[in-house]
């Protein structure tokens, strides 16, 4: 009986422990919420593909990096798709809009 109750004391001083180590261990079988996705990886080409398909950007080019954002597209002598443009990267990156230059795509000829 003595070892009984040196087993319930033990287990008594380990029980928060191995519930942590328990919850550890299935935290870690989880799914990681990786998956394939058909979007590009890089922030850049996926700001470009979604500037792209907004009314009034036009065709768009994005470069995205530490130091800011430059977007040239066709639409960007409307002042109001230049500040859409602006808000949706400055969504997007967090960067302010100091840091996000919008210019106008050159005539393609």
């Amino acid at each position: 009986m003595e070892l009984k109750a040196k087993f319930a004391l033990y287990f008594q001083k380990l029980r928060l422990p191995l519930l942590i180590l328990v919850i550890g261990l299935f935290l870690m079988l989880l799914p990681s919420g990786s998956r394939d996705t058909a979007l590009p990886e890089d922030p850049g080409e996926r700001m470009q593909e979604i500037l792209s398909n907004t009314r009034g950007v036009g065709r768009a080019i994005v470069l995205i990096s530490e130091q800011g954002v430059v977007v040239v597209c066709s639409g960007a002598e409307d002042p109001q798709v230049k500040l859409d443009i602006i808000r949706a990267i400055s969504s997007y990156t967090g960067f302010g809009s100091d840091r996000i230059t919008v210019l106008k795509l050159a005539d393609e000829t």
